[in-house]
């Protein structure tokens, strides 16, 4: 009898290793899985290695076929804001009472001219004004490469044609042949980047192009233009300013208004002689532009170690899809019979 109840009972070891048996199971099964998972891509090596070797030749030739392009940097420092600026913050202070008497507001301190100028830079109608004026149409929208030799760009002749002065490129409703003012707005905010340090208050505004002489030339240019468009700004407020305090220092019979209106008149006309004598009005040049010598882009080396990977990681993803959806017989038992027969 006692023999047979311990044979109705399983021993403790027993029911231990049933316990553990599921855990042991899926620990195995994770195992197969790894190695079927290595069987399946050393089995389709040669693959993996053909469609690497072919992705990294089209990425060396794709790197070398591609333009250099340059960049050219500036660095600026802001003008000292003088004239009207503090002026008429300092007498702000004193008349401010007084001048709001005659309906005149002489404001709270000096403007940011600094930051004002930033904006205008950045602005589309200054951009397109300053395509227009310097006629950087074709040099913007056509140009493909350059020629290092001649110094001279070189154009798709697909875009525009050099011998007959006109644009020929092929584009659909509403755009036409000759780019409109937008997209050569939009083509010259991709070469063009402004930069300022807020600790220093540095600006450095960069271009890129083809060209580095075209890329310095740009930025000579456009210091020139944002100082020259700002100082003209100024001086035309300023006039317009002197016109109207003439015309209220008229209408006033008040001494103490009239030394306002003769003291503000006094600080316009700081104004304008400072615009006219001032060459770098707003932004002055610390490191002016230069034509440099190596490229910025492209990087060529990342392009093709980046091309090179990405045909190795598609490639191990077309064998693992090829095996898993495969019917006929695994990898791995592929080995084992080739292993077998040798």
């Amino acid at each position: 009898m006692q023999s047979t109840k311990l044979q109705g009972k399983a021993s403790p070891e027993v029911l231990a290793m049933n316990v553990n048996a599921p855990y042991q199971n899926s620990e195995n099964d994770d195992e197969i899985d790894l190695a079927e998972l290595w069987f399946a891509i050393w089995s389709g090596k040669v693959l993996i290695i053909a469609i690497s070797f072919i992705f990294a030749v089209s990425s060396i030739i794709y790197a070398i076929n591609q333009p250099n392009i340059y960049k050219a940097s500036t660095l600026l420092a802001p003008a000292s804001e003088q004239g009207s600026a503090g002026g008429l913050a300092k007498m702000a202070g004193q008349f401010g009472g007084l001048a709001s008497l005659a309906g005149i507001n002489l404001g709270g301190g000096g403007t940011d001219k600094t930051g004002l100028a930033l904006e205008v830079l950045k602005s589309r109608l200054f951009i397109e004004n300053f395509i227009n004026k310097h006629q950087l149409l074709v040099p913007l929208m056509a140009t493909k490469d350059w020629d290092v030799n001649t110094n001279t760009l070189i154009l798709d002749d697909e875009l525009y044609n050099a011998k007959s002065n006109m644009w020929i490129r092929e584009v659909s409703a509403p755009k036409k042949a000759k780019p409109s003012a937008w997209e050569a707005f939009e083509a010259f905010n991709e070469l063009f980047s402004v930069s300022s340090d807020k600790e220093s208050g540095m600006i450095t505004i960069s271009i890129e192009h083809y060209s580095p002489e075209v890329a310095k030339q740009w930025l000579l240019w456009l210091v020139a233009e944002i100082n020259n468009t700002m100082r003209e700004q100024d001086k035309s407020e300023a006039q317009r300013s002197i016109n109207f305090l003439s015309e209220k220092l008229q209408e006033t019979q008040l001494a103490d208004m009239q030394t306002v209106f003769y003291q503000l008149i006094e600080e316009q006309t700081k104004t304008i002689m400072l615009a006219e004598v001032s060459q770098e009005y707003v932004l002055k040049t610390i490191d002016p532009a230069n034509a440099p010598d190596e490229k910025a882009k492209p990087k060529r080396a990342l392009i093709v170690v980046l091309g090179t990977m990405l045909g190795g990681i598609l490639s191990v993803l077309i064998v693992l899809v090829r095996y898993f959806t495969s019917n006929g017989k695994s990898p791995k038992e592929s080995m084992l019979s080739e292993t077998q027969g040798n």
